[in-house]
């Protein structure tokens, strides 16, 4: 079923010539004919090919109907593995994203061992990985595990789907637990709360917040898949918190080996730079706003790519978390706010706070020119009334604009 350069020559009306090497595919064809279009020649390629194939078209229409059937089972990674592992007898694994095995079916006999043929096939969509088809078989198989590789793509984006389904309803939960309504939780159940916050500097532009709010929306579904695949339910959500969004993850009870898992997912579906955090395990639903402050303070202290758990509070958290505070931060925000509506200098403001070094350092983490930096810090301090080199005034900006 090869396609010769002799047949490609007659096809393409060119003088024929004794070559009946096969050709492996169009791009060899091209190659081989440099002075021919390359259009022509993929056409005449494909044309060729499909007439050679055209005999087996029934009993390949026949065998992949099995596989098509397969996908819409109730749970079609299983299916497809099944199929798979039964058609090439070799064993099939089907992973997420995050590293879970999704599926898995078949085993190679011992007496194929040694000879069988680890293909790995990536599944994304649009250039984000959804999960991987592992398949250890005899030798030439790779091609039909490409071929299943697409069904499972749309069998993971399914799942996806229902993922995303699962998720605005737990976003609509969320939000009423963080506004008070315990309603969600069962009574005397504890729960933990996990953020994430992407590193480096903070978009600037319409389009690069929506980018960033999207990758975290992705990343919202890795940890959902992760709690979902162990029958944990979990609520999920992109927030505004502090100075940057985050992803946020609730989940009940006090599985102290969830965190770790959840971090194992989060590392195994990204190359972002991330910090993680995890609050304390709580009981009251009354504290899920406490619970999400831990967390996104824990994130602080996690080192790139890593993880931190809010373990021992902070002596001064009463005075945090008072009602004088949250009214001074009040007044101070609306002080900053009256000349900087579009957020740029409260922005800025939180970064200093959070920087130890100099301020070049800061500029670039900022993606802002130095001089760019000093006038917003000099506005700052115009609108606050003070100077950011006297102690007290420090303070109480951070007490204003702080975790």
């Amino acid at each position: 079923m090869s396609v010769t350069l002799a047949a490609l020559r007659v096809a393409l009306g060119l003088s024929a010539t004794p070559d009946l090497d096969p050709l492996p595919d169009a791009e060899a064809a091209v190659r081989a004919l440099p002075g021919a279009p390359a259009a022509d020649v993929r056409a005449a390629f494909a044309r060729l090919q499909a007439a050679a194939l055209r005999p087996h078209l029934p009993g390949l229409r026949a065998l992949l109907d099995g596989a098509q059937r397969a996908l819409n089972h109730p749970q079609p990674e299983a299916a497809l593995a099944r199929w798979l592992a039964g058609v090439t007898g070799g064993e099939v694994t089907v992973r997420a994203s995050w590293g879970d095995v999704v599926a898995h079916a078949g085993r190679v006999p011992e007496e194929a061992a040694g000879a069988a043929v680890l293909t790995e096939v990536p599944l994304a969509f649009e250039r984000r990985p959804v999960g991987t088809l592992q398949l250890r078989a005899a030798p030439g198989w790779a091609d039909l595990a490409a071929l299943i590789a697409d069904l499972l793509r749309l069998a993971r984006l399914q799942a996806a789907a229902a993922g995303a389904a699962r998720r605005r309803v737990g976003e609509r939960q969320f939000e009423a637990l963080l506004a008070g309504d315990a309603a969600h939780l069962p009574p005397g159940e504890g729960f933990t709360v996990a953020a994430l916050r992407l590193d480096g500097p903070p978009p600037r532009s319409a389009r690069a917040r929506e980018a960033r709010t999207a990758q975290l929306d992705v990343l919202c579904s890795v940890g959902e898949g992760f709690f979902y695949r162990r029958g944990v339910t979990c609520l999920t959500a992109v927030r505004a918190q502090d100075d940057g969004d985050v992803a946020a993850w609730l989940w009940p009870g006090l599985d102290s080996g969830l965190p770790q898992g959840l971090h194992d997912a989060l590392l195994n579906a990204t190359r972002s730079a991330f910090r993680l955090g995890v609050s304390r395990p709580h009981a009251d639903a009354g504290a899920v706003g406490t619970a999400l402050r831990e967390a996104t303070q824990a994130l602080t202290a996690a080192p790139l790519r890593g993880a931190a758990t809010f373990a021992q509070p902070d002596p001064l958290q009463p005075l945090l978390d008072s009602p004088e505070r949250a009214a001074h931060a009040a007044e101070w925000q609306a002080r900053l706010r009256a000349g900087d509506p579009d957020g740029k200098l409260a922005a800025t403001l939180r970064a200093y706070l959070g920087h130890v070094g100099p301020l070049g350092t800061l500029a670039q983490e900022l993606n802002l020119h130095l001089n760019t930096l000093r006038y917003r810090l000099r506005r700052a301090e115009e609108l606050l009334g003070g100077g950011l080199n006297d102690p007290a005034f420090v303070a109480r900006v951070y007490l204003a604009f702080g975790p």
